[in-house]
């Protein structure tokens, strides 16, 4: 069972906030309560099984585009459908008041999909935002995976900010793992998987406006 109000761990949370500080990026395991993991892990696999689930693109508007040699993973939008979902979307609204408070940041809005990665499927080295274009501020990403294998590849690798071509460290996509980076500045790729990888990307944005118009998420 997993409760209604799901607690953020408060010393991952402390590691998050010091690590976007320091170096732009952090890392927090057991971050997300381990029932609730399982529970958005079924719904992916449910998700996958009703054919609900949609090959992912790369770009935004007219600029997006269907790349499997980029990208090979297919996502499912969260929409407060499912209880699981409601209950990290409120944990990802605790966290966003927390970085907000610690950070000065100004985030408007959180959004995220599941992603499914099809064995032999991976996600080129690539930035979340673009500088000028900076909606997104601060990319997440939550493994729901459990027990994954010494060999089962689908690792993140983050890269040096300031030396792209320079890889810092590669994270193993293990249920309750929580990454949280700088969107616009933190190079990541995620490699080649062996076996069927689920995981939540999500992001915190920055509200654009124009013309005097609230700017949704997209």
């Amino acid at each position: 069972m997993i409760s209604d109000t799901p607690l953020l761990d408060p010393a991952g949370l402390t590691r998050l906030v010091d690590g976007l500080v320091e170096h732009g990026w952090c890392v927090a395991e057991g971050f997300i309560d381990p029932a609730l993991c399982r529970a958005l892990q079924h719904e992916l696999t449910d998700l996958a099984a009703r054919d609900a689930l949609r090959d992912a693109g790369i770009g935004r508007g007219e600029a997006h585009e269907l790349r499997r040699d980029i990208r090979g993973d297919a996502i499912h939008w969260l929409n407060r459908e499912s209880l699981p979902q409601r209950q990290y979307l409120s944990a990802m609204n605790s966290l966003q008041h927390a970085l907000n408070i610690e950070l000065y940041l100004g985030l408007f809005e959180f959004e995220a999909h599941f992603a499914h990665y099809p064995p032999g499927s991976f996600y080129q080295k690539h930035v979340d935002s673009f500088r000028g274009r900076a909606n997104r501020v601060v990319s997440t990403v939550l493994y729901l995976n459990s027990d994954w294998p010494d060999d089962g590849g689908g690792e993140m690798a983050i890269f040096d900010p300031s030396e792209p071509g320079h890889e810092l460290t590669r994270i193993r996509p293990e249920a309750g793992t929580f990454v949280c980076f700088l969107s616009e500045t933190v190079p990541h790729e995620v490699l080649p998987t062996r076996l069927p990888r689920a995981s939540i990307a999500g992001w915190f944005r920055r509200n654009a406006s124009l013309n005097g118009l609230v700017d949704p998420a997209s």
